[in-house]
Order: C-alpha cells, then sequence, then structure tokens
C-alpha cells in the first residue's frame, strides 16, 4: 500500500529532511489503499504492475 507502510514513512522522512538535496521529487508506487484481493484478476487491477512502475521512472527521469 501507499499509505501506512513503511516506504510511506521512510518517503516522508526523505522529503522532509533531504528536500534540498533531491534532484526529483519523491515517489512512492505501491497497492491501491485498500485490501488485497486474493483473485488474480481483481490483484492485478490494485498491485502495481510493470507499466505503471515504468511509466514513473520516465516520469521521474523527464524531471
Amino acid at each position: 500500500m501507499i499509505s501506512w507502510g513503511y516506504g510511506a514513512e521512510i518517503a516522508a522522512r526523505i522529503a522532509d529532511e533531504l528536500f534540498d538535496s533531491l534532484d526529483a521529487p519523491v515517489r512512492r508506487i505501491g497497492a491501491m489503499d485498500t485490501f488485497v484481493a486474493y483473485q488474480p484478476i481483481l490483484e492485478d487491477a490494485i498491485l502495481p504492475q510493470p507499466d505503471t512502475i515504468l511509466k514513473a521512472i520516465v516520469d521521474l527521469k523527464a524531471f
């Protein structure tokens, strides 16, 4: 999940404490803020997919 996890806390701390040193904004990629379904089609809708990750990488590289 994007919220309430270790990644969210790490991203928040980096943004708060190292903002002036960053070359690009902090970006989080994770599951939707919902329970993960135990069904393959629903899992694909909830969890980040390779194209979502690639888009985030391309967007940050363009920054």
